[in-house]
């Protein structure tokens, strides 16, 4: 049996598995999604990357959770990333869900300095925070009118230091036994990083016919990714 930590992108809380957590659970492994500092319920709690990392290595530990699978969804992909090596033999595999991934010293707003602009001026207009997305940028993804109205009805502004300190790798990241979920409806191809990664003998790629928040779109059929990945 597997323990799946399932850890939400940007500006969403643990909430957002409510549709693959039965569908784990189903099949007879242990789900616990995590609310990182900062936002939904934990809302107003100051949190950097490095207390998001804590999160999740805290959530392990408080747990007492072995054959752990850590699962990161879009920006929680760097902070999954750093807590995997964290938390030892505890740790059966990792899944990159969509995800941005971890790179020794840089941040999640380094690799593209137009999208770093963005995301600093959204912080200088909201008190540091990166104000959620609105309804019309989730056209595109696969998802229905009521799903996208579940997402924006639901997040709360990202806390904008976690997306600006630099990340914190004891060892390469390709030495991590992973799968890179890769939804197509957001691009055919993996950043270069993940390709880079994908090259190595330690991580996989599977593809889903749909768009970055496949744990609303196709919550079964990401389940049943998270499963395989687990018991391969």
């Amino acid at each position: 049996m597997a323990e799946f930590v399932l850890v939400p992108g940007a500006w969403l809380g643990a909430w957002a598995w409510d549709d693959v957590v039965p569908e784990l659970r189903a099949a007879g492994h242990g789900a616990h999604p995590l609310t990182l500092s900062g936002l939904a319920e934990k809302r107003g709690a100051p949190a950097g990357q490095q207390t998001h990392v804590q999160d999740i290595v805290d959530e392990v530990e408080r747990l007492d959770l072995r054959e752990v699978v850590l699962v990161g969804h879009s920006y929680s992909g760097i902070p999954v990333g750093q807590a995997a090596e964290r938390i030892g033999d505890r740790l059966s595999h990792v899944v990159f869900v969509d995800s941005n991934v971890p790179s020794h010293g840089e941040s999640f707003v380094s690799p593209s300095p137009a999208g770093r602009a963005v995301v600093e001026a959204s912080m200088a207009a909201n008190d540091g925070y990166w104000a959620p997305l609105t309804a019309a940028d989730y056209a595109g993804q696969g998802l229905t009118d009521e799903q996208i109205d579940r997402i924006v009805t639901g997040s709360t502004p990202h806390p904008g230091a976690s997306l600006t300190e630099p990340a914190v790798l004891a060892k390469p990241l390709g030495e991590l036994p992973a799968t890179y979920v890769k939804c197509l409806l957001d691009g055919d191809e993996p950043s270069p990083d993940v390709a880079r990664l994908l090259g190595g003998e330690r991580w996989r790629l599977v593809e889903m016919d749909t768009g970055h928040w496949p744990m609303f779109s196709q919550p079964r059929e990401l389940a049943r990714v998270l499963i395989d990945a687990a018991t391969s």
